[in-house]
């Protein structure tokens, strides 16, 4: 089973400010109860996680201010799950795959948190919560636990509100946390960035489907998995691995330590599922032995500070009366070809004092 961080299991998170009191000497009882969240939050109550992802996910200043305290408290109980992206061609059986692999590991004593990065929830919405129908095993595990996508914000808001989720799911004891991507497009990138394996999962039929994918989806990959490998299929599957195996040769290994390997299986009938899992872990081996795990785990982290600074800084100039009442100007001036849009820029940059 996968080690979870518990140095500190016996002491209850410390939520910085928490015995904050007003002017009035009153003390704040909503950083108080901040307190007893992230406290029910690490005891594993799956009503104070899915609050706690509430709060994280609100867009509202005085909410992201505790969120980010509730983080900061909880943050010596995260790290210990094993984070695992998925992604697929349309028609796959992603959603039954992860039913299949998320029972599978359920079954074996871990806790398994499923999340979703999904730029188009905010059209629809977030749409895991459809796909919890196909997750029928999983959906009433008392192991598991389904989050849909965030509904609002760019991509890179997502994917940070994502990793927070993630994050929380870790200090509530699930270690093995699996990250959807929803279609094949942009979001494979941020959830290989969030993630410590990247599971790219295939039909069969490698020539249309190698149509299908994109190159750099492959070249993201650290196992490939073709699904549907049963019955009549399980020769057209086994043709299929051999031309995603010579397509990963051509690609050539992105590390020393790590080739990926394809496999085949069967989500309907849970066939290979085990042979999947077993890759993840030996995935894992080699990265930790290679130093890699932890370089990359570093990597991600410096990264995550970016991107939530890049959205501060949207928000920022998005928000400013001097900029809202610019921007339309100056947008249409470079829309007229009038503006070069780096003069466009510096001056948004400087109404906002940068």
């Amino acid at each position: 089973m996968v080690g979870r961080c518990r140095d500190n299991a016996d002491r209850a998170p410390q939520v910085p400010g928490a015995t904050r009191r007003t002017r009035k000497g009153q003390a704040l009882v909503r950083h108080e109860d901040d307190a007893a969240l992230a406290a029910r939050v690490a005891n594993g109550e799956r009503a104070a996680l899915a609050r706690a992802i509430t709060l994280v996910e609100s867009r509202r200043p005085d909410h992201r201010q505790r969120a980010e305290a509730l983080l900061q408290g909880l943050l010596p109980r995260t790290g210990g799950a094993l984070r695992i992206g998925i992604t697929g061609v349309p028609g796959v059986g992603k959603s039954t795959t992860i039913d299949a692999l998320g029972t599978y590991l359920t079954g074996r004593g871990h806790k398994v948190a499923v999340l979703a990065v999904d730029p188009s929830s905010t059209r629809t919405g977030g749409s895991i919560l459809g796909d919890k129908t196909r997750m029928a095993r999983l959906s009433v595990d008392p192991n598991a636990f389904i989050r849909p996508s965030p509904s609002s914000g760019t991509l890179g808001g997502i994917a940070a509100k994502t990793r927070e989720t993630m994050l929380l799911c870790e200090a509530a004891g699930f270690d093995v946390v699996l990250v959807e991507t929803v279609g094949v497009g942009q979001s494979e990138t941020a959830v290989a960035d969030l993630t410590d394996t990247f599971l790219v999962l295939m039909l069969p039929g490698a020539g249309d489907e190698l149509q299908g994918i994109k190159k750099g989806v492959l070249e993201l990959a650290d196992i490939v998995a073709v699904n549907k490998a049963d019955g009549d299929n399980i020769a057209r599957a086994r043709a299929a691995a051999g031309e995603y195996r010579a397509a990963l040769h051509l690609l050539g290994p992105r590390t020393e330590h790590w080739a990926p390997p394809v496999l085949i299986y069967s989500a309907l009938t849970g066939a290979g599922i085990a042979d999947i899992w077993e890759q993840v872990e030996l995935h894992r081996r080699k990265c930790e032995a290679a130093g890699a795990f932890a370089a990359t785990r570093r990597t991600q982290q410096v990264r995550w500070m970016w991107t939530l600074l890049n959205e501060r800084l949207a928000a920022r100039v998005t928000h400013d009366p001097a900029v809202k009442a610019r921007l339309p100007e100056l947008e249409r001036q470079v829309a007229d070809g009038t503006l070069a849009p780096a003069l466009a820029a510096a001056e948004i940059a400087g109404l906002i004092g940068l």
